[in-house]
């Protein structure tokens, strides 16, 4: 039975109902995302403390280490419960030097496809989303051949849902007219919100978005604004972000990333403070710049 408990309630994906409160695997891998964790025994501890906490959806992607996260997830957690859902990514590799090169040509699309299935220990993949653009960011190209490979492995069993990440408003729409999306991935934050139209069209539509980095990744959100409205609440900035991120609309699932199980907790625990009308309004006037802004965040 899919907790209730957890901050923001659920939502559906498709036909899976998921916690809108999930977890964010890639901190598991080491440094940059490469490599084995510094403690396996903890990384393990993390993803069961998730499920022990109610966590549904746990996202993930074999790129992430490569293959580290995957198989810490089978390792920790399989087989799964019922309830529990695995969403992955495929559109990227990795290279020797850390890179991400694009890999969305069909050929690599269904290897990777198979790779999430053999390192997860699953027969069908939950929800699958097209990782586009770049480490850079989004790129405008189209979508159609690649998302109709993951549609066609969809109509033969091996994906149960479709999403994309890192996308434009176009390439949604784009991939929409290909298949049904039930979720994007976007990033997203306090800070960097060039997808505010863009995630209330999808709340109207009834599909989730997901936004990445929601404390500001490897540049942890700090804001003048942040702190004294969090100083104030009695609260950190960090959990004040994420609060006005469940509360900015019911579609937005948060998948903040931790490799600490006092942390996973914290930002549970943050993630359920209520912020008033006040609050919202004193928030919304911290915007992303372009490059270093009053968030204190550089972007480019």
């Amino acid at each position: 039975m899919v907790s209730t408990s957890l901050p923001g309630g659920t939502w559906t994906l498709g036909d899976l109902t998921v916690t809108r409160f999930g977890y964010g695997a890639m901190q598991l891998a080491g440094p940059w995302v490469m490599g084995p964790p510094a403690d396996h025994h903890g990384a393990l501890a993390v993803l069961r403390e998730a499920v022990e906490l109610g966590i549904t959806h746990i996202d993930t992607a074999d790129a992430y280490g490569p293959h580290v996260t995957n198989r810490l997830i089978r390792e920790a957690l399989h087989p799964y419960p019922r309830d529990l859902h695995v969403v992955t990514k495929v559109g990227a590799d990795r290279d020797a030097q850390g890179g991400w090169p694009p890999a969305r040509d069909p050929a690599a699309l269904r290897r990777a496809v198979h790779d999430n299935l053999r390192n997860l220990g699953l027969d069908v993949l939950d929800l699958v989303n097209l990782r586009l653009g770049d480490a850079e960011g989004r790129r405008p190209e189209s979508v159609a051949e690649a998302f109709g490979t993951l549609a066609d492995l969809r109509r033969d069993g091996l994906i149960r849902h479709l999403g994309v990440s890192n996308a434009t408003a176009e390439q949604v729409a784009e991939a929409r007219a290909v298949a049904p999306v039930v979720c994007v991935q976007n990033m997203y934050n306090l800070a960097h919100r060039d997808d505010d139209e863009l995630i209330d069209t999808l709340a109207a539509d009834g599909i989730a978005y997901v936004p990445f980095f929601p404390l500001g990744g490897f540049s942890p959100l700090q804001s003048s604004t942040l702190s004294s409205v969090a100083t104030r609440l009695g609260a950190t900035p960090m959990a004040v972000a994420l609060a006005w991120l469940l509360q900015r609309s019911p579609n937005i699932l948060l998948i903040p990333g931790t490799s600490s199980v006092t942390h996973l907790r914290e930002n549970i625990a943050g993630a359920g403070l209520v912020l008033t009308p006040g609050d919202l309004d004193e928030l919304s006037v911290i915007r992303w710049a372009g490059t270093a802004d009053e968030s204190g965040v550089d972007h480019r």
